[in-house]
């Protein structure tokens, strides 16, 4: 959630509310007792896991939501990458990043701690749009200052470990949704390993130090798509309600680009 990366972007990248993003699963996850979650009782009197076309439902309006979030994304970071006017305007205009950025943060946090908007239809997809645009526009305006091959091999690197992680993650019988303090103590790693990065950059830049963060962070959200990709699932120990299916595509949106934006610091170059 935290970033520093040795970048010409602004440094906003670096302060994404990790606290935040985990209290999120506190919330919107429930533990099974008896095939019930202890969360929602009134709910799921009607409507179970054991119901399947209740999840192929779910489940389906889930990575459709997704789909179109990355491919917005995608037709974005294309743009700022092999549009040369595009990406030296968005350069040359720090401005829109700021904006951009706090229009993200402000969308995130009303989405992730609030139940209400993120139920209620149409204001969640409303949210999520504006969300979905505006970290399109951060991730694009990251991927402008890098080396055309090194975005379209980061892409791909990302999208096989994405879907090799999603296809386990179905298809093992081990519960990553039992892992949530492991996986909370990896993000306070990550994070406070960015706090002393973002000190350490304005006085002298660390390559390998950069590196090691990298590679940390990316095997950090990888872990991340896991948790919530099980999630969605309903058999395992923690699952989400059938309602929030914003929340499902939010944070697995959230673990691809982030897993992309790790890889980008860790393979690409910088442009001359």
């Amino acid at each position: 959630m935290v970033r520093t990366s040795h970048h010409k972007t602004p440094r906003a990248k670096k302060s994404h509310p990790t606290v935040t993003y985990w209290r999120a699963y506190e919330d919107s996850s429930s533990s099974y007792e008896s095939g019930f979650p202890t969360g929602d009782h009134e709910f799921f009197t009607t409507f179970s896991w054991d119901d399947q076309k209740v999840r192929r439902v779910f489940i389906r309006k889930v990575y459709t939501i997704l789909l179109i979030q990355l491919l917005v994304t995608l037709g974005v970071v294309a743009l700022f990458t092999f549009c040369d006017p595009v990406k030296d305007y968005v350069q040359a205009n720090p401005g829109w990043y700021w904006a951009s950025y706090a229009v993200f943060f402000a969308t995130y946090l009303t989405l992730a701690c609030c139940s209400g908007p993120r139920r209620h239809f149409p204001w969640n997809l409303i949210l999520l749009t504006i969300f979905t645009l505006s970290m399109a526009y951060l991730t694009g305006m990251l991927s402008s200052y890098y080396n055309t091959t090194s975005v379209l091999l980061c892409l791909s690197i990302t999208a096989l470990v994405c879907l090799s992680v999603t296809v386990f993650s179905f298809q093992t019988k081990f519960d990553f949704t039992s892992c949530q303090g492991v996986l909370f103590v990896l993000l306070m790693t990550l994070f406070f390993s960015g706090l002393i990065l973002a000190i350490l950059l304005p006085f002298q830049y660390v390559p390998w130090l950069h590196a090691v963060y990298a590679v940390l962070g990316a095997g950090v959200f990888t872990l991340f798509l896991a948790f919530d990709t099980q999630l969605l699932m309903g058999s395992r120990r923690h699952s989400l309600s059938p309602e929030e299916y914003i929340f499902g595509a939010l944070n697995i949106y959230l673990d691809i680009i982030y897993i992309f934006t790790f890889f980008l610091q860790l393979f690409g170059t910088n442009r001359e």
